[in-house]
């Protein structure tokens, strides 16, 4: 009988470990490399970026906002380490020289053609289990947001000619252009 082949399990030192300019996530101990963005995912970013870093200065808000590359370890463990495109967060406690130590309280994914598994499904489950209050999937190819409001357990979809409700936010609504 052959033994099963045990599956490699990988840590945030070997992330660490990529050579210069090799970007990639770990999910429970598996390794998913990373293409680089196109245009358009890079100013969906920045618009993003600008729109809640703006609103949130304005209102004298806590917050911070982190585009990619920006570490984000999800969990006490060292099988999890993600580069969400934005992470805002609240908790200043959870911000060091290396990254955020725990969940996000709001995450911004822009899908990619070879991500798109990983945003709608894998990273959907793990930023839910972490804690993550908000998780927006910004679709350009469908032209559409999906919008999870885990501590309302609520899903809905928008359109990029819609306004979207930032639900960590009340009164605040973003357009994607």
């Amino acid at each position: 009988m052959d033994a099963l082949r045990k599956e490699e399990i990988y840590t945030i030192d070997d992330i660490y470990a990529l050579p210069d300019g090799e970007r990639a996530e770990l999910i429970d101990g598996k390794i998913y490399y990373m293409a680089p963005p196109n245009t358009r995912h890079q100013r969906i970013l920045l618009s993003l970026s600008r729109k809640i870093a703006d609103y949130i200065e304005s209102q004298n808000g806590e917050c911070e906002v982190f585009p990619a590359p920006f570490a984000v370890f999800l969990n006490e463990n060292d099988t999890n380490y993600v580069e969400p495109d934005i992470s805002i967060i609240c908790d200043k406690n959870k911000i060091s020289d290396k990254g955020c130590h725990g969940a996000p309280d709001w995450v911004i994914e822009i899908v990619s053609s070879g991500n798109r598994a990983m945003d709608y499904f894998t990273k959907l489950f793990k930023y839910q289990t972490a804690g993550v209050r908000e998780y927006w999937i910004v679709d350009p190819m469908k032209e559409m947001v999906t919008v999870y409001r885990f501590e309302k357990e609520t899903m809905e979809e928008y359109s990029f000619s819609e306004e979207v409700p930032v639900g960590i936010y009340e009164g605040f609504s973003i357009k994607i252009q």
